[in-house]
């Protein structure tokens, strides 16, 4: 009899169902199987059937593996921040300390400290109240002093503190959160009310249209298809990473030869950048397109007076239409073929305005955050100006003007660092109109550190509040119509550069860590938390993708007001940092000195002399001189980053304003301002976009 395979026994299971069955095959090589049943061939198997004892310990350690190996990961990358705060702030490895302006800001510093110091001491004694049942002076079990003792003096100083701050110091607070609540709320609306314009753009389709062909002539007599004359400018100033790639986007752009002109206006005061510029001028000449060379011997007035001069040349008049690029833009082929028909047939259209797009912005976490701070600039700010109002500020570079059009608005004038929107306002006070086109970009850079995003921020702010007191008059005179007059006055100027960063410094930096000190002026939670989540929303709206940051993005914002603040300040009042322009750094990721050293190893490797970019003699020879010079001198030291004191002690008192928030008892709040405080403490080290040495 064939042997009979029983798997019931494994299982330790002595009882059977159903008749055996025996199924024997004719050839008697073939083993016959048992059934035990009819029906358990067909039974549906149970899931954990298959799993014994070991199998289910083995899945318990390795999700215990797992999970031991997440918190490990986790106390590692806790365990790096700690080292690196220990370094860069007990034994001050890696921090370079800039010797400049040290006198500045030590006033605001040692208030910080301060009210830090004050804030501490204060919050123990609450902590200690709190733990002991002493809250509000409710509890049986607390026993008050009545004798002049040292307890019974403590009791009534601190009785005379509560008068005193219920009497004096809270109602001040409240006026003054309720009118920058006010202000938060007008905000919101018109943000609000920009976004719902976009939504009807995207609804209704509407975007400038070009109708025809318009480079066809009209002219029977005329050759078949006419280009206007375009001058092409490119200002720069010490712009080694970028000069080489936008200079070659530019030259690349489909468009005759005998109808556009580009000028290469350098600023640069470093004659080695002059020296390279001017090489890559010369083998873009040879290769036939025409291009110049321009370098201004009185350098004044930043980019305005390099501007200014380079309208001045006597060939500008033979052009019709002038295209800016900063030195980080790099122009598709087709930029001009794209911007410059709509000026055909629309006298009154003065400028053409194409979107930034961005190489970097996903560098790290702070080029995110601007980068959603720019999508909603240009998709929701500009687009709505641009389609309802024809109007909107110029942002200097990635745009083709109508020379007619600068001329009659009095051309680049010196007399701010935001010289692109003072054109714009000049030229809308002189009835010209502007286009938006939010299909057609332009790749750029945003700033990769912290402290070039600063400053590049002190200029944006400080700038168009230094306009507005030279233009109010020039608005309030004018002949536009009077709903322009107040769009300009109330909406452009007054509600989004000088109410906007002053209730956000004001409402979220001041007197929301002034309600640890005064819990009676405690904001409620719609302004500290629904209103502007809901704000967030609205401007990740334009990029959808960056959705997860929303939380760092509604943060950072609120850190930003600081130095948002302190330039509107000085840009109002004409104070000295007003008037300051620092040439934002650039990245370049296809830079100048990647594809050097890339020629240069290509070089050795044929054993072949180096050829500098089709260069002339005489400037051949002197880059090889540069360049013995470069390896002569001595190595300079790598700049590392440095400590933001005054925002790393500001983002001690939030923290401590949050632990203060929850003793009374709001858990979102708490999260709020602990969320608040951990920004303030990030920006304060640097970790944004910069790497800790």
């Amino acid at each position: 009899m064939s042997p009979r395979l029983d798997f019931s026994d494994w299982w330790g299971k002595d009882s059977k169902k159903g008749t055996p069955v025996v199924v024997k095959m004719e050839n008697p090589n073939y083993s016959v199987v048992e059934i035990n049943g009819p029906d358990s061939a067909f039974r549906p198997v149970e899931k954990n059937r298959g799993k014994n004892a070991k199998q289910v310990t083995w899945v318990l350690l390795l999700k215990a593996h797992r999970a031991v190996g997440c918190v490990a990961w986790l106390a590692t990358v806790f365990w790096a921040l700690l080292g690196a705060i220990k370094k860069r702030l007990i034994f001050r490895q890696g921090v370079a300390v800039a010797t400049e302006k040290l006198g500045k800001g030590k006033l605001v510093l040692k208030i910080i400290r301060v009210f830090l110091v004050t804030s501490l001491a204060i919050l123990a004694f609450e902590v200690l109240a709190y733990l002991k049942g002493w809250r509000y002076f409710e509890s049986a079990n607390l026993h008050i002093p009545r004798t002049l003792g040292v307890q019974g003096l403590l009791h009534m100083v601190y009785v005379a503190w509560l008068t005193f701050r219920a009497d004096y110091i809270a109602p001040v607070i409240q006026v003054l959160s309720q009118f920058c609540v006010v202000l938060f709320l007008i905000q919101s609306v018109d943000r609000l009310v920009l976004c719902l314009g976009c939504f009807w753009i995207k609804f209704k389709k509407i975007k400038p249209r070009i109708d025809g062909d318009p480079f066809k002539s009209d002219d029977v007599e005329a050759p078949g298809y006419e280009y206007p004359m375009v001058l092409v400018q490119i200002p720069m100033c010490n712009e080694r990473e970028v000069y080489e790639q936008s200079i070659s986007a530019v030259c690349q752009m489909d468009w005759p030869k005998d109808r556009i002109l580009i000028q290469v206006l350098d600023d640069s005061n470093d004659e080695s950048i002059q020296w390279l510029i001017k090489a890559e001028v010369t083998k873009w000449n040879q290769k036939g397109v025409n291009i110049i060379y321009r370098h201004r011997l009185i350098r004044t007035g930043y980019k305005a007076g390099n501007l200014k001069s380079a309208m001045s040349c006597d060939y500008v008049k033979d052009y019709e239409f002038v295209a800016i690029f900063d030195a980080d833009f790099q122009p598709n082929p087709d930029f001009l073929k794209l911007t410059v028909p709509h000026f055909k047939n629309n006298p009154e259209l003065g400028l053409v305005q194409a979107r930034w797009a961005f190489v970097n912005k996903d560098e790290n976490l702070l080029t995110r955050l601007q980068n959603i701070n720019l999508c909603f600039h240009f998709e929701v700010e500009q687009q709505v100006n641009g389609t309802f109002l024809n109007f909107f500020g110029f942002n200097g570079t990635a745009g083709v003007w109508r020379i007619k059009a600068l001329e009659e608005s009095g051309g680049w004038l010196e007399r701010t660092t935001v010289e692109d929107m003072d054109i714009a306002v000049r030229a809308h006070l002189n009835g010209w109109k502007f286009i938006f086109l939010n299909d057609v970009k332009v790749l750029c850079e945003v700033p990769e550190s912290y402290e070039a995003y600063r400053k590049q921020q002190h200029r944006w702010h400080s700038g168009p509040m230094q306009l507005f007191r030279l233009c109010l008059p020039a608005i309030i005179t004018s002949k536009i119509a009077l709903w322009k007059k107040a769009n300009l006055i109330f909406l452009f100027f007054l509600l989004r550069k000088l109410i906007l960063p002053f209730y956000s410094f004001t409402l979220f930096c001041i007197i929301l860590p002034l309600t640890m000190f005064v819990p009676e002026a405690e904001l409620p939670m719609w302004v500290i938390c629904y209103v502007p989540v809901v704000m967030s929303f609205l401007n990740i709206l334009p990029d959808p993708k960056s959705f997860p940051f929303i939380v760092p993005y509604l943060l950072f914002e609120n850190t930003m007001s600081v130095t948002k603040f302190n330039a509107m300040v000085s840009g109002l009042f004409q104070l000295g940092s007003s008037y300051e322009w620092v040439v934002t750094k650039k990245a370049g990721r296809s830079s100048e000195s990647d594809l050097l050293a890339a020629a240069e190893r290509d070089s050795k490797t044929m054993n072949q002399p180096q050829i500098c970019r089709g260069a002339s003699e005489t400037e051949l020879g002197l880059l090889n001189q540069l360049n013995e010079q470069k390896e002569a001198a001595p190595k300079p030291v790598k700049k590392v980053n440095k400590i933001y004191r005054k925002e790393l002690a500001l983002a001690f008192l939030l923290l401590t304003a949050s632990v203060r928030s929850l003793l009374s008892a709001q858990g979102v709040h708490f999260y709020f301002l602990l969320f608040q405080g951990v920004t303030f403490l990030v920006v304060g080290l640097d970790l944004i976009g910069e790497q800790i040495s």
